[in-house]
């Protein structure tokens, strides 16, 4: 599948414009029909380029689907950078993990990122491969940029963290475990303020337990 067709990097702005239209009228497409039902005729009747352009593009429909779920991995992949670089390095450990409960439930739960992954779902036993790409690259790495930040709290003697990997799966359950469940089934978006609240509350739940925890007996 690798080619010069899996990225816009280098691209002529012409070629990468005509990408960008593309991929946006596909992901709307797919997310309304699923992959089975898509077409790749209507996808291009609807990004307004001829069908043509888009097997030039993207080699088929396959690959576009590949790439409307890169649109996901993006957001993803740049929180987990800046949660990498921030988290952790400040001594307002209850403000900065209230924040930080507050974004990765936007991010998740707001936007295309969860119509994506309800998408990639469904679809998980024909692209067993990119479902274990997307776990890995998405889920998977903001987990592991979560538990690398209570790791450097619990260094620094501001949070009682033995278990980071472990401390980093409660915190992200309790802050959109229960509503990301509900968004998965829900014909309609939680509405924000829904979604932060309980962010908010589940920051604070995981706050009671870790800053207060004694340590573990032997």
């Amino acid at each position: 599948m690798g080619s010069a067709k899996d990225g816009s990097e280098g691209l002529d702005p012409r070629v990468a414009r005509s990408r960008a239209v593309i991929v946006a009228a596909a992901t709307e497409h797919f997310l309304r029909n699923g992959y089975v039902g898509a077409n790749v005729d209507e996808i291009a009747a609807e990004a307004r380029v001829s069908k043509r352009t888009i097997y030039n593009v993207f080699g088929g429909k396959e690959q576009l689907f590949r790439e409307t779920l890169a649109e996901a991995l993006v957001t993803a992949e740049r929180f987990s950078r800046q949660l990498s670089v921030e988290l952790g390095t400040t001594g307002d450990v209850a403000g900065e993990l209230r924040d930080v409960a507050v974004r990765l439930a936007a991010a998740v739960l707001g936007g295309p990122v969860l119509r994506l992954r309800r998408l990639l779902i469904g679809e998980a036993e024909r692209f067993p491969d990119l479902a274990d790409d997307y776990y890995a690259r998405a889920p998977g790495r903001v987990m592991d940029s979560l538990a690398e930040g209570l790791r450097r709290f619990h260094e620094r003697g501001l949070l009682h963290v033995p278990e980071p990997e472990l401390a980093a799966e409660h915190f992200a359950f309790l802050v959109m475990g229960a509503p990301l469940d509900r968004a998965l089934f829900a014909a309609r978006p939680l509405a924000a303020d829904h979604v932060a609240a309980r962010a908010r509350a589940g920051a604070e739940a995981f706050l009671r337990s870790y800053m207060n925890a004694a340590p573990a007996r032997r």
